[in-house]
């Protein structure tokens, strides 16, 4: 049972400290491929037109203005220039493709609207007049492989006199439901074939297993031990989550791993151990002293030379050469990475104003003056393929940035030092791989890879993560930025947090993985975050706190992501007053997410957190909570759990499925009250429903096994 009261835990203070300076089931075996939301369905034929395929506006990002109109159904309010819709489309390959754009004016004038692909002008679209009636407009869009943004916004010049209720884009590929748009197969190293040591399932923490997905992982120790996958799907990129041992005065070793093609050794893997392994008590060191060690993984990427078709066998071996004691090997995902972009029209190269790749120099400053230059001047600053290493904040001020590829453009920290410091306007950063090279988590000294105020309507796009002390730490007065396509993995603190006052914000399509802290977070501190959203996301193993954490604010979502394999001191969802923020007003709503392993031990409260955590801690939650359309399997605690005696009311949950708990189904030890309708609870180990504090349940039909 929980304590009677929590204590307050030593080793992780208020986030005061960390103000900063400047689905399937995740199966052995997953593919995890690209798609399009499927979301609500199109509008009656009566109100708008019902076309198949069509995207409806539901599922549209939208800032600068546009708001749904009367009937919800259609977009208005893009008279005001920067106003947009933002459509997440999947492409089943590059090219260009058919797109039908759903829309009415009032008038009989031409409304005119400015087209993007992925951040890139297309054409001013000029919409025919149409009295009130509903109608279409043929035209075209590129599409690359893979995830695409599709965009209407008002430019200067456009006049935005229509209302939209979608878009139909020909080429799109089909959607699943839930989770992120990921362009890579995972394959499982349990799942594989090997001769080395297959490890878990364990959730003990501080054990190996415990931090690796879905529990489990293969070591390889002695000479000649192999595991091998069948690639499922053709793959020119790979990236390994592994593991090697610490040196002895945590600095961290390098070691090979040799990876083999279809029998013939075909390279090295140059593996590192720097950037795992922490000890001792939170926020943690690198001294092995300290015992505890944890943070066991990391992982390395390689571009091979050729694409290898599906079928081929991949081995991961540890020759004689490979000198490492051990390897640790959780998944290995496999991928066909684009080759290099090329400059987009209205850019100028980076190396013409004195940045310089791949010589090792920093070019902070080289690139700080670029992009001053460039944003002065109306232009965007293109980063070509190469190494580009910084050691400080790089401004951005109503910049535009882009690069080669995540696979080919990669800016790289020192120790910790180097992001990017949002200083207002309206912001573009897309394609490109930031490795903040931190070894530790240093909350005072070191930078988040985006942080700062991203001011109204900014993008981030294709962004690959690693390494930093955060992903991206947003403050306000940010409005209406969209974060999608953003790989985040192996950060020391949070991998997103929504902080202070941010607003209309949205992160979408986004793999989050082995975060310091919260996977997915948004903090009221002083101001609420509102109206913003985490939506089709994928995290996984968030070492230390909760998947998704949303503490106070208004109006904000959480919806249709997967989340799995919590550690410690951990919820899969928790909606909560912690941490003092401003209390919750609005409608939170949770829906349509699936949380698989979750939940956690808090040893400095020796309490047990649920997969969905509802939590009254520093004040009271009265304002509605709707959690519906909710899947919760393998909760390593209770399914469902509201606490902790303050009163929570307006809690409303229906259609959620809690397969296997280790403990209850509903756990409550709160005052206040909550409807309950269509909630299926089976395998509890202790049973369907624990419930203490005071609180009513107002059941409602469908409920069983509690």
């Amino acid at each position: 049972m929980t304590p009677t009261a929590p204590r307050r835990a030593p080793r992780r203070p208020s986030r005061r400290v960390l103000t900063l300076l400047g689905a399937a089931a995740l199966a052995p075996t997953l593919a995890l491929t690209l798609w399009q939301p499927a979301g609500s369905a199109a509008p009656p034929e009566e109100t708008t037109p019902a076309a198949h395929g069509m995207i409806p506006v539901a599922d549209a990002f939208r800032s600068g203005g546009a708001q749904p109109g009367q009937d919800a159904l259609a977009l208005t309010g893009f008279a005001a220039e920067g106003a947009r819709a933002v459509f997440t489309v999947a492409g089943a390959e590059e090219g260009a493709s058919g797109l039908t754009v759903h829309y009415r004016t009032q008038g009989e004038e031409t409304a005119t609207v400015t087209l993007l692909a992925n951040g890139t002008e297309v054409e001013r679209l000029a919409l025919p007049g149409t009295a009130g009636a509903w109608d279409t407009l043929e035209t075209g869009v590129p599409l690359r492989a893979g995830l695409n943004t599709v965009t209407l916004r008002t430019a200067s010049g456009d006049n935005g006199a229509f209302e939209l209720s979608g878009i139909t884009v020909a080429d799109a590929a089909p959607a699943p439901t839930r989770g992120a748009a990921l362009p890579y197969t995972a394959y499982e190293a349990e799942a594989g074939t090997t001769d080395g040591t297959v490890i878990g399932p364990d959730r003990t923490y501080l054990t190996v297993p415990s931090e690796a997905s879905g529990r489990q992982a293969v070591v390889l120790e002695e000479t000649g031990s192999h595991v091998e996958f069948e690639l499922t799907e053709p793959a020119n990129a790979l990236t390994l989550r592994h593991s090697i041992p610490d040196s002895a005065d945590g600095t961290g070793i390098d070691a090979t791993l040799s990876l083999y093609v279809n029998g013939e050794h075909h390279r090295d893997l140059e593996l590192t151990s720097r950037h795992a392994w922490v000890y001792g008590e939170y926020p943690y060191t690198n001294n092995p002293a300290e015992g505890s060690p944890h943070r066991f993984f990391d992982e390395s990427r390689v571009l091979l030379d050729e694409e290898l078709p599906a079928g081929t066998v991949l081995r991961l071996q540890k020759d004689a050469e490979d000198t490492a004691d051990s390897y640790t090997v959780d998944l290995l995902e496999a991928e066909t990475a684009p080759g290099p972009g090329t400059m987009p029209d209205g850019f100028v190269d980076a190396t013409e104003r004195g940045v310089t790749p791949d010589d090792g120099s920093d070019d902070t400053a080289a690139l700080n003056e670029a992009l001053a230059q460039t944003s002065s001047e109306g232009l965007g600053l293109w980063l070509p393929p190469g190494d580009y290493h910084i050691s400080d904040h790089v401004n951005l001020t109503g910049a535009t940035l882009r690069g080669a590829g995540e696979w080919h453009t990669v800016l790289r920290g020192s120790d910790g030092l180097g992001g990017f410091f949002g200083r207002g306007g309206t912001s573009v950063v897309q394609d490109l791989t930031l490795d903040g090279g931190a070894t530790v988590r240093d909350d005072a000294g070191d930078h988040a890879a985006f942080e700062g105020d991203f001011g109204s309507g900014s993008t981030l796009q294709n962004i690959w993560i690693e390494h930093s002390k955060v992903g991206l730490w947003i403050q306000s007065p940010t409005d209406g930025l969209l974060a999608t396509g953003l790989r985040i993995r192996d950060t020391y603190a949070d991998g997103v947090n929504l902080h202070r006052g941010t607003a209309n914000t949205e992160v979408t399509h986004s793999s989050i993985r082995n975060t310091g802290d919260d996977g997915l977070a948004m903090w009221s501190e002083s101001e609420a975050v509102s109206d913003s959203a985490f939506r089709f996301n994928t995290v996984q193993v968030p070492l230390l706190a909760n998947a998704v954490g949303i503490y106070g604010g208004h109006a904000n979502g959480v919806e249709d992501n997967v989340l799995a394999d919590t550690v410690t001191s951990s919820a899969g969802i928790a909606i909560s007053t912690r941490f003092s923020p401003v209390p919750f007003s609005g409608t939170t709503s949770v829906r349509r997410n699936t949380l698989l392993r979750t939940g956690g031990y808090e040893p400095n409260w020796d309490s047990a957190f649920g997969a969905l955590w509802i939590y009254a801690d520093t004040s009271d939650i009265t304002a509605p909570v709707v959690v519906n359309d909710l899947e919760i399997v393998d909760s390593t605690y209770s399914g469902i759990l509201v606490s902790w005696q303050r009163t929570v009311t307006e809690l409303s949950v229906s259609d959620v499925e809690i397969t296997g708990t280790g403990r209850f189904g509903i756990e409550i030890n709160a005052a206040g009250s909550g409807t309950f309708s269509g909630v299926r609870v089976s395998g509890a180990a202790e049973g369907g429903l624990d419930l203490t504090g005071g609180f009513t349940v107002e059941r409602g039909e469908g409920n069983s096994g509690w």
